[in-house]
């Protein structure tokens, strides 16, 4: 879904305190940026920031750094932010960073001092043609990335509504030498806990489209 340019966006991120402007900079120092040893989450394609607002606001004690592309998205993630914070009672949104970066190109921001111990991909593009195949994020090209800063039993956290890349993604996962730990066709229907939905999560659902979902653990 094309975004319309958001003259206001690029403004409002710049005088936002925890948008990082460059994140490669802060390569192999995310712990020390955060000023704090708790554990470092990752959402990879954060978009609007529905989930990344509800799942930082409500783990306090776990840091979260927020990728996407578009200034214009992004823009959007941070109002959404601090409103669920405000809503929350949280004053300071001081375990959030977001961040634009190209997913492809993750490892230029992160390296194994940076210790992610579990990274969340939701709702990524599926490039169902053949050739584009090496452009999703969970497509073993870029598995190998994430294992360069993903900590030894660190978890990925993976849902999607298209069949086929779950699939797809499942055989990735298990080529790279990761562990299913959990998996399910119908997120909603399985009790499984502790996720929190993401927008398009909320119009899938709405749409009577189940989730699937998986998580797997680097071995």
């Amino acid at each position: 879904m094309r975004i319309r340019r958001k003259p206001w966006a690029r403004p409002e991120l710049a005088a936002c305190h925890f948008f990082m402007d460059d994140p490669p900079q802060y390569k192999g120092n995310w712990q020390e940026l955060f000023g704090n040893n708790n554990p470092m989450h990752l959402e990879l394609g954060c978009g609007k920031g529905v989930f990344i607002a509800a799942v930082g606001a409500a783990n306090q004690h776990i840091n979260y750094i927020a990728v996407d592309l578009k200034s214009e998205v992004l823009a959007l993630a941070r109002r959404r932010i601090v409103q669920d914070y405000a809503t929350a009672g949280i004053t300071d949104v001081h375990n959030v960073k977001l961040m634009s970066q190209d997913i492809e190109r993750i490892d230029n921001m992160l390296d194994a001092t940076d210790v992610i111990e579990r990274i969340y991909i939701n709702f990524c593009n599926p490039w169902p043609k053949k050739p584009c195949h090496k452009k999703r994020l969970t497509h073993g090209k870029q598995l190998i990335k994430y294992k360069s800063f993903l900590k030894r039993g660190g978890e990925i956290w993976f849902k999607t509504d298209n069949d086929e890349l779950f699939e797809d993604s499942t055989k990735y996962f298990e080529e790279n030498g990761f562990i299913i730990k959990y998996t399910t066709v119908d997120l909603h229907a399985s009790g499984f806990e502790g996720s929190f939905p993401t927008e398009h999560e909320i119009m899938f659902t709405n749409e009577g489209i189940p989730i699937k979902f998986l998580i797997a653990v680097s071995n």
